[in-house]
């Protein structure tokens, strides 16, 4: 976000009350040389942002510092801190990533980098941009966590003081930091500064709601402080009861917490009575469980409303117990209990690393999560296709609401809230979902799209020749199954298009009188040069997707001229059914072996088959050079779908009676739609069948017709 705007400064202060504070603050635990370090880094932002301010009127100098004093609280080391001061150097400025090297080194120069905006390219709309800017910003945080951690103190800054821009320009910033920042410190684990960003948003989301609530809660806080003070007076008074040392508090509910909870549950504010939550804080791990016995014995516990997060860490490392019970005047009292190490990992997520790098071994678990994480993203950005992609699969991947299910060794494994087996399959292995045939949810076999449940066993079965079904993509929900099943779909649209391409092209030379054999290493390489392609096989593959015409290739290769206008067009394409994803048979019509069809180059898409009498291959007849006869094999083995229409009386069992037809025909039922039957004592019912040819279809449509009750039978054909 670009909050700057260039005037005249004359003579500027050698350093600001904020920068002092600055210092001072780092000297508690940085080296005096990396102070030093600090106050170099200082001068060298204020000098080369010397004349630009902020729409705030501030100089621009505050909004760095700013920055800094945020990761200040993290206690970050002197590069990132270094590099926070200079971090819109490169953007706003003339100055140079090599200027920044020189200078500060190579480190600092990296984080500078990951963190400006690639504002020197253009981009084909504000979304590419964005998606770009993002892919970027997250590619460099996979080598360095502390290039999103400066850029998260960035964007917390900027929210706190957006209300000097324009209010479409507000709610566009911050629906952007609800839907990708919120969530990447939520994923971080920096819960403090998660709940502001979402406070924040909603207030420049909503401005008059946000203030509404905001009175709402005012006057509530007066009206149910005497009732807080005895529910905290009680917790501390059977907590001392059972020789349970503890620190408890009170905690008012976010803003944006409450209104979440009044849009999903249809409240008024006046029906959310929990605004308030209670933490203890105790020595160790046995004494929480403690205090949850005792908590329980003095407020009974609501059913299904607790959860151990001790024993099953969130994946950002968050560690508590969390309990609801039924407190003073039925009012519901949510309580969080966890030891001081649980509680700075909480409040602050990776960026505890460098407070408490002494800790043990939850902190080196969470870092070897958030390492993990962050080679997804490096994993997912190898697979998707764009950065829109990318940062598409980015936002399913930071919304998860886990459940906890066992694996058939035992292991435990998070997945999002709403995750099927087919996400399992590929959470657990990249080939094991690429594979996966069938699956086995506690010992009982279940559909792919089954979604899991927290306890679930879950067993996956693979197939040595499986494939992944584009199908998949409908229903799974983790970013890491959606971007290696798209890979696939990707990969063997390709090598289906390079297939597709190389008889296209071979029909093409037949026709022009010359054979595939017949074309040297050296015409193959004169095109190539000529075309701009990088191989053989990616001109094929153009030429299977319609992004080139056969019959084109086939001229420039012989070097025939569009001159002699003699030359005949390709015969006909002989068509299997079963050549893959860069054939396609089209919807309008549904064609089958049997019926005339017409050979359409859709580009991007590669062939697709229509009847010779569907009216919208007709109406796409304009561009005569993208389309082409073909004729079906006369061994084609596949199955093909046909709508049919049946028309029949009411009676008892006729869905049944017409099924078992079907069924008798060798035809398998794929779909079946029933309107009610009516006063006319008709009905009619919509099948989905798959036939091979129209022999079988036929066969298929006098056997329905022989059943009594059946009145008419239509093939549908759009």
């Amino acid at each position: 976000m670009t909050l700057v705007r260039t005037g005249q400064q004359i003579n500027p202060p050698v350093t600001t009350p904020e920068a002092d504070v600055l210092f001072r603050t780092a000297a508690d635990y940085l080296k005096p040389e990396d102070v030093t370090q600090l106050e170099s880094a200082y001068q060298f932002s204020n000098s080369a942002h010397h004349g630009q301010f902020r729409l705030t009127g501030d100089p621009y100098i505050s909004h760095p510092v700013a920055v800094s004093q945020i990761l200040l609280q993290w206690r970050l080391d002197a590069q990132a801190l270094t590099a926070a001061l200079l971090h819109d150097v490169m953007e706003d400025t003339s100055v140079t990533k090599e200027e920044i090297e020189d200078k500060y080194g190579k480190t600092v120069a990296e984080l500078v980098d990951g963190v400006s905006k690639l504002d020197k390219f253009q981009f084909e709309s504000q979304e590419h941009e964005q998606a770009e800017n993002f892919r970027k910003m997250l590619l460099a945080m996979g080598r360095d966590v502390r290039v999103i951690l400066i850029k998260l103190a960035d964007r917390l800054h900027n929210m706190r003081t957006l209300n000097a821009m324009q209010p479409h320009k507000r709610a566009r910033i911050a629906r952007e930091t609800m839907e990708i920042y919120a969530p990447i410190a939520n994923r971080l684990g920096l819960n403090i500064l998660y709940q502001e960003l979402q406070d924040l948003s909603l207030q420049h989301l909503y401005p008059n709601r946000y203030k509404v609530l905001m009175k709402a809660l005012t006057r509530a806080r007066g009206n149910r402080r005497e009732v807080v003070g005895k529910i905290l007076e009680a917790i501390r008074k059977t907590l001392r009861d059972h020789n349970i040392d503890a620190v408890v508090t009170g905690r008012e509910k976010t803003l944006y917490s409450i209104y979440k909870k009044m849009i999903e549950k249809t409240l008024s504010f006046a029906e959310v009575y929990d605004i308030y939550g209670f933490r203890v804080i105790v020595n160790d791990v046995p004494s929480c469980y403690l205090a949850l016995g005792a908590l329980h014995q003095l407020y009974n516990p609501i059913p299904g409303k607790f959860k151990d997060y001790i024993a099953i860490p969130k994946d950002n490392g968050y560690r508590s117990l969390h309990t609801t019970l039924f407190g003073p005047f039925s009012t519901p009292i949510e309580v969080q209990i966890r030891t001081e190490e649980m509680h700075q990992i909480a409040e602050a997520g990776v960026a505890s690393h460098w407070m408490y790098k002494e800790s043990g071994s939850s902190l080196s678990d969470l870092q070897t999560k958030t390492h993990q994480w962050m080679q997804s993203l490096l994993e997912m950005h190898s697979q998707s296709g764009n950065a829109t992609e990318f940062l598409e699969h980015l936002k399913v991947d930071l919304f998860p609401d886990e459940v906890y299910v066992f694996t058939p060794k035992g292991q435990i494994m998070s997945m999002p809230h709403g995750a099927t087996c087919v996400d399992f399959a590929y959470a657990v292995h990249t080939d094991i979902g690429n594979r996966c045939v069938a699956a086995k949810v506690n010992h009982e076999l279940v559909p792919l799209r089954t979604e899991l449940r927290s306890g679930d066993r879950v067993e996956i079965v693979t197939a040595a020749h499986a494939k992944p079904n584009p199908a998949w993509l409908n229903f799974v929900v983790t970013s890491k199954a959606r971007s290696r099943i798209r890979h696939v779909m990707k990969t063997m649209q390709y090598e289906e298009s390079a297939k597709l391409g190389e008889r296209l092209l071979a029909q093409a030379l037949v026709a022009l009188k010359s054979a595939p054999d017949e074309i040297s290493d050296e015409q193959w390489a004169q095109l190539l040069k000529s075309s701009g392609e990088k191989s053989r096989e990616e001109l094929l593959a153009d030429l299977g997707l319609g992004k080139q015409l056969a019959v084109v290739v086939a001229r420039r290769l012989l070097s025939v001229g569009d001159q002699d206008g003699g030359t005949r067009q390709p015969g006909s394409l002989v068509i299997h059914g079963s050549e893959g994803m860069a054939l396609q048979f089209a919807k309008c019509c549904h064609p089958i072996p049997g019926d005339p069809i017409v050979g359409y180059l859709r580009k991007g898409h590669g062939l697709v088959i229509h009847t010779h009498d569907c009216p919208v291959a007709r109406r796409s007849r304009a561009d005569p050079d993208k389309w082409m006869d073909v004729e079906w094999a006369p061994d084609s083995k596949k199955m093909f779908t046909v709508s049919l229409r049946v028309l029949a009386s009411e009676g008892r069992g006729v869905l049944a009676k017409i099924a078992a037809e079907i069924a008798k025909t060798e035809s398998n039922i794929e779909t079946v739609s029933l309107e009610p039957f009516d006063s006319s004592a008709y009905a009619e019912i919509n099948f989905t069948v798959l036939v091979a040819n129209r022999l079988h279809l036929a066969k298929v449509m006098r056997g329905l017709r022989s059943v009594p009750e059946v009145v008419r039978v239509i093939r549908l054909k759009s």
